[in-house]
Formats: C-alpha cells, structure tokens, sequence
C-alpha cells in the first residue's frame, strides 16, 4: 500500500471511529441548585431533623431516612444515582475522590448556566438580571447549522432563560416561566395552559416543574430536536426559602421526571439508542444548618454588606456541583474518580461531542469535554 494510500485509509478509520460512539441527540437536564451531598448520601440527617426546615419530621424521616447513606441515596433519586450511574457515568462524589465544581467566581444562577451552555467563563456575568447574554451557547452554535436549524430548544421553569439563550438574536425556541405551550406541539395545550395560570407558584418568576417538563415533553415528541435542555427550578427555590421537606420531595420527583423521560426517548422511533442524556446543576448551596438555603461565592456576597457579615468568607462549598450521563456516547464508568476536578464548563463540548460536533470548531474557547466519560 502506498503512502498516500496508507494516509487516506488511515483518516477514514480515524473518523469512522470518532462517529461511531456519536449520537443523533442529546436530552440535557439541569436540576437548580441540588446538592450533592443529597444526590450521593440522600436526606441530611442535620437538616431533616430541624424544625426550622421541616414541617413534619416524621412524615419525612419515613419517606427519606435510612440510617445507610447509600439507602437514603437510593429513597431520594433512584433513577439518576442507580440507573444511570451504572449504566453511564456519575461525578462529583467528594467524599470518595470524585470532584467537580463551577469555573465562574459567582456560584449562582446566570452566570452557571452561561457556563453550563457556552462552555466559557463570563466574569462581566455576575448577576441573575435580566439582560441579553453577549456569548452564544451550544444551542445557538447548532442553530446555526442547516442540519440543526430549529432542532435546538430550552424549556426551563426559571424566567430568565430566554435572556440567558438571548432568544432574540439566536432564533432558539425558548418556553420558560409562565410562558404558554403552543396548541401545535399539545393536543392538550388548552388544558396544560389553563392549569399552569389557575395552579399557583409559590413564586413571581419560576413555574412549577410538572408544567416544564409536561411542555418539553409534548415539543419533544411534536418537534423531534436534536438538543434540547429542560431546567427544573424547584428544588433551588425551596431551599431559598428554608423548605427541607419540599427541597426533597421537588427532588425525588424530578429523578421520577427524568426516569419517564429516558423512558420516552428508550420508546420513540429516532431517540431509541440513539439518545444521551445528561443530568447536572447550576451550582451547589452551603453545608450547615445556618448556610444551606444560600449559594454565592466570597467575591459575589462582597458587594452585600449584609451577604459580607453573615458570610464573610462566602458561602463554602456553593461551587460544588455533579454531574451524571449515559446513553450510546458515554462509557459504563460508575462514579468518575479521578486526580484532577471536572470542570462546568466542560458540560458543552461535552454534549457537542456526543453529538458527533467538533468543539473547538464552534468555539475555539470553549472548555474542553470531558473525554474520561466520552466512548
């Protein structure tokens, strides 16, 4: 065989066996603001025993309490800590070597999730204002493409989000907070619409996570996008304002979201194996009974002077975040422990790469992927 021969044959290999781990989609999943002390050891037995934080201690001691921290684990989010940490990947267990943390110096909402749909860092991005994002995330970045056009959406229970995918200049299909879901992707769109303004939510600005997922849901089947990303706000807010008990209970069933929505994709022609998913968290929350409801980095709660005094050295341990994966592009590893922390900025090229898409193409600044759970 000759050189030339040699070289050509030799770059067709190579890029057959980059594409053939690739997958057609990927189903991206944001959990605000969950712990992973509660995703790897279950309900906190300092928390769940606090009357300050629980309603009722013994209703909730009977759903979430084991006294085997891998019990709890396996009450609390089955399907994400058993399932799919043994069939794919599961990272940020810092009790045994498995690390990952935020890159921004905020440890908050906006500037994670730029994070987590850009793959950079914006430090000019350091407050959850609503203001246009300057960066393009991945999924304007495939927007872009003949092959993706329209085939990129966000569904989140957050009313920032279309600020944060700048919906005006990228053209993203984005529903989130009470925004209503279109009568073409529901025959039950009426309905769903009218439960959303007659069911109220504890809060102005984020919905209740059935109506998120039930509306990503029915564009997901109606539209068949190759990206899509639904952020579940819940379990953040709840821990805001103090509610252990539905901190948890806004868990649990975001694991049950998340199992019917492998379910769907494992049950829908062009999804079937041909699909990974991936679950992570726009940023962590304190440790203690006095710091768990809060999350913001020293740097951020320094320009609070009342953030500087109750918290003078920030909120410890806000920056730590996990992440689990699996699917057709992502090896069968069980809890990643490694050397080195996995960085958030590392979940886009990360997803570009199970998507068969060249990162650095895109962006050359972007955060490289974390190839120790890519096939």
């Amino acid at each position: 065989m000759n050189t030339i021969l040699k070289i050509t044959v030799l770059g067709l290999l190579v890029a057959t066996s980059t594409l053939v781990n690739a997958t057609q989609n990927v189903v991206l999943v944001t959990l605000d603001g969950v712990r992973w002390q509660e995703v790897f050891s279950g309900a906190d037995e300092v928390l769940i025993n606090n009357a300050d934080f629980v309603k009722n201690q013994a209703q909730l001691n009977s759903e979430f309490w084991h006294k085997d921290p891998k019990q709890r684990q396996k009450l609390l989010m089955p399907f994400i800590t058993q399932t799919m940490a043994s069939k794919g990947a599961i990272i940020g267990d810092r009790n045994n070597d498995s690390k990952m943390s935020v890159s921004n110096p905020w440890y908050f909402s906006y500037p994670g999730y730029n994070e987590i749909l850009t793959g950079t860092v914006d430090e000019n991005i350091n407050s959850n204002d609503k203001n246009y994002n300057p960066n393009k995330t991945i999924l304007e970045l495939l927007h872009e493409q003949p092959a993706y056009k329209n085939k990129t959406a966000l569904f989140g229970g957050w009313d920032v989000f279309p600020y944060i995918v700048n919906d005006k200049r990228s053209g993203v299909y984005v529903n989130a907070g009470f925004m209503p879901i279109d009568a073409e992707f529901s025959d039950d769109a009426q309905l769903l619409n009218a439960m959303q303004n007659e069911i109220p939510s504890p809060w102005h600005n984020v919905r209740l996570d059935s109506f998120t997922y039930r509306f990503a849901k029915a564009f997901l089947l109606a539209k068949k996008p190759k990206l899509l990303v639904i952020s579940l706000g819940e379990t953040d807010d709840f821990a805001h304002d103090g509610d252990y008990d539905h901190y948890l209970t806004s868990a649990k069933q975001s694991d049950a979201f998340i199992r019917d929505l492998w379910q769907t994709l494992q049950a829908t022609e062009g999804y079937k194996n041909n699909t990974t998913l991936i679950v992570t968290t726009d940023h962590g929350r304190g440790s203690h009974a006095n710091d768990w409801q809060h999350h913001s980095s020293k740097r951020a709660l320094a320009q609070s002077e009342q953030g500087r005094k109750a918290f003078p050295d920030g909120i410890v341990g806000s920056e730590h975040i996990w992440l689990a994966a699996m699917g057709p592009s992502i090896k069968q590893t069980g809890l990643m422990k490694a050397e080195q922390e996995f960085k958030q900025a590392q979940v886009a090229a990360t997803v570009l790469k199970a998507l068969g898409q060249n990162p650095q193409q895109l962006n050359p600044n972007m955060a490289p992927a974390i190839s120790e759970v890519l096939k």
